[in-house]
């Protein structure tokens, strides 16, 4: 694909993923949170030109966090973001010897090394006036944390394409969760730009999520809607054909059943009508975003 038609495509699935969930209002002040990936770095351009094409209705701002890890090199991104002429900061913070300190052997440091990296953006998001924080997770990222979530944590959960901070002071923001990372990472690589790589999280190969998503790699290879009809369902669910007791009263179903002969007012599905072809042409509505 071309630059020209995949910047196009990128941009109109984070315009409509900004639409669906109301992200970004005029005289807001995004702050992109750019770690040096290929998502992040993406999302600042794709922002970028978003609010130049809507007049400059909300403002954009990079920030980024030096974890002092070794090997870190931020020297390529500054003159990036200069040459393009966007307001950013490297903020500089050693999180990094305290994650290898308090991270027991064995032991993942991801949860460690985000908790701590979102204390810092939440912190400084709030002094300096940013009441809106974008993230760069696309569509695999929020899949993948839903499987995660399934697979290791007994729960359902997700990333939610917006949502407010842990401190409750700022809106979090996920504009690119209908992106495909496949394209996403083909248009950081039209572009060439200067990725930093992750020295702490690529040192631990074998982590859940990449088995993860090797997992849904493998699915999408048969099946290439896999990961758009899984994005789906974080949009469509059914409580009624789940366990949880909290959400729907198990005890009390005999009270809300209709007297005999009287006529149904709805049925409810039974398992052997919610098999995977029933649902495989939802994907189109994502896809053609």
């Amino acid at each position: 694909m071309t630059l020209k038609k995949l910047e196009k495509k990128l941009l109109k699935q984070m315009g409509q993923a900004i639409e669906d969930y109301n992200m970004i209002q005029r005289g807001d002040r995004v702050m992109v949170c750019v770690s040096g990936g290929k998502d992040s770095l993406t999302l600042l351009r794709l922002m970028h030109l978003a609010s130049v094409r809507s007049d400059n209705r909300f403002e954009v701002f990079s920030f980024t966090l030096d974890q002092k890890q070794p090997g870190w090199d931020d020297t390529a991104m500054r003159e990036w973001m200069e040459k393009n002429d966007y307001p950013y900061e490297v903020f500089q913070k050693d999180t990094y010897s305290v994650v290898l300190e308090k991270t027991r052997p064995g032991k993942a440091y991801c949860s460690m090394c985000s908790r701590m990296r979102r204390g810092t953006i939440y912190e400084y998001a709030e002094q300096h006036g940013h009441n809106k924080i974008a993230l760069g997770h696309h569509r695999e990222d929020l899949i993948s944390s839903l499987m995660m979530s399934i697979c290791y944590s007994g729960e359902i959960r997700s990333m939610p394409p917006k949502m407010i901070s842990d401190n409750q002071k700022n809106i979090v923001v996920r504009p690119l969760a209908y992106c495909a990372e496949e394209d996403i990472a083909e248009y950081a690589e039209l572009l060439k730009f200067p990725i930093i790589p992750c020295s702490l999280c690529g040192s631990q190969e074998g982590r859940a999520r990449q088995r993860i998503k090797a997992v849904i790699n493998d699915l999408a290879a048969d099946n290439p809607d896999v990961p758009a009809v899984m994005l789906n369902a974080l949009s469509n669910i059914q409580i009624s054909q789940l366990m949880d007791k909290s959400r729907w009263d198990f005890e009390q179903l005999e009270d809300k059943l209709l007297p005999a002969g009287s006529e149904s007012v709805k049925r409810f599905p039974q398992e052997d009508e919610t098999d995977c072809g029933a649902v495989t042409g939802q994907a189109d509505d994502i896809l053609s975003v």
